[in-house]
């Protein structure tokens, strides 16, 4: 179960590490079905990369079960058009998602730009506004997308979309600490809360129940556990 109103860093892995995107109209296909689902579960994306082997979005639900919905159906739907085309059986994807809230003051644009420098970190280019499959082009440089819905720290950094981008562009441009890299990765893999520790006890306060490290997939029923799935 998901908090309404609250931004969740998703991550999803094809199977064994395997690729789930071959090509152009792979990936397009792809974005389509985030478009689609995003509009009709109820889901905001802020931010998105599309890699070879996995994807990492940003979002922000408007329901308790939008994520869960949304990612089900666009993962499934990917995975039977991409079976049907390549003429492939099996699992795509590696199970269920993995996910975490993130805290809106400490880490929030943090996410954004560990997502959309996930190619350059990869080694795949040099910059992020050489990796067209990203959000970078639309938060860092203006470019329209009818896929994005800017989240309100992203709409604070300015008056007008030139303001943003700039301001965006000159935190992307600042030397992104490796503890904050490791801080979304290992708060991503575990499922648990990524912020400061009032962010946790305000959680906890408004779930009535203790949060923590949460284990993958579809989570145990055991009390006082916050399931994120």
């Amino acid at each position: 179960m998901y908090q309404p109103g609250l931004p969740y860093h998703v991550f999803q892995r094809g199977n064994n590490r395997s690729a789930c995107f071959f090509d152009t109209d792979d990936r397009q296909y792809y974005l389509s079905l985030l478009a689609q689902t995003s509009h009709l579960y109820g889901v905001d994306l802020h931010a998105y990369v599309l890699m070879t082997n996995h994807v990492h979005l940003l979002l922000t639900p408007h329901c308790t079960d939008s994520i869960s919905r949304m990612t089900r159906v666009a993962g499934s739907r990917y995975a039977q058009r991409l079976n049907k085309k390549y003429g492939r059986t099996g699992t795509l994807w590696e199970g269920r998602h993995k996910s975490c809230p993130v805290d809106t003051e400490t880490y929030l644009l943090k996410c954004y730009i560990y997502i959309e420098l996930n190619p350059v970190r990869a080694r795949m280019v040099s910059s992020p506004h050489e990796y067209p499959w990203s959000s970078y082009a639309a938060n860092a440089l203006g470019a329209h997308s009818s896929l994005l819905s800017p989240h309100t720290v992203y709409r604070c950094l300015g008056q007008s979309a030139e303001e943003r981008c700039r301001a965006y562009r000159g935190f992307v441009h600042q030397t992104f600490d490796d503890r904050d890299v490791q801080a979304i990765r290992t708060a991503t893999h575990y499922c648990y809360p990524l912020g400061s520790e009032r962010f946790c006890e305000r959680l906890q306060a408004e779930l009535g129940v203790s949060v923590g490290q949460q284990g993958r997939g579809r989570p145990r029923k055991r009390a006082g556990t916050v399931s994120k799935k």
